[in-house]
């Protein structure tokens, strides 16, 4: 996926379920802290979106523009309409979005990304192998800081067996990268 994509998510998620602003949680939010991310980190056709200020249309938005719809056909990436509930997220995170709007490409609707750190805390905190693989490459291309990660993950909902098993994963990748 693309930046400008992106872009065209947003405003055609904006406007199905008729809100100004949506949160992006997925992988292609990492599109809002670097728009011409590395390929691999963009390589989702999916976007995680919660319509922001109407959370009960999100449900629109899966349905008008989710997998395999018309408009997944036509632009070949899709909009997943689902509740941030289902990410665990770092404490304070709504304070560190990163916004992408633009009055042409978004029509002036915004998309609330996530930013980089806590993208990468949520994704260790899901425990699939390919979020770790998204979260070493994000320490490869130092497109995040280990100490800063650590602090997010400190800050994760889960329990401290499961928070400390992942601090330590990140220790060992950070020490195996330098």
């Amino acid at each position: 996926m693309r930046r400008d994509q992106l872009e065209h998510a947003i405003r055609a998620a904006c406007e199905v379920a008729h809100d100004t602003d949506l949160l992006i949680f997925g992988s292609q939010a990492i599109l809002g802290s670097y728009p011409d991310a590395p390929e691999t980190l963009r390589a989702s056709i999916e976007v995680d979106v919660q319509a922001m200020n109407l959370p009960e249309n999100t449900d629109l938005i899966d349905g008008a523009l989710g997998e395999l719809s018309q408009f997944h056909h036509t632009h070949g990436f899709y909009v997943h309409g689902v509740s941030i509930e289902a990410a665990l997220l770092p404490t304070g995170w709504e304070r560190r979005t990163v916004p992408v709007s633009d009055p042409r490409a978004t029509r002036g609707h915004t998309g609330h990304c996530l930013e980089a750190h806590d993208l990468a805390a949520s994704k260790l905190a899901a425990g699939r192998e390919k979020d770790r693989t998204f979260v070493v490459t994000l320490l490869k291309e130092r497109l995040i800081d280990g100490q800063t990660l650590l602090r997010r993950v400190a800050a994760l909902p889960l329990d401290d067996e499961r928070r400390q098993a992942i601090s330590r994963w990140v220790k060992a990748i950070v020490v195996d990268l330098t």
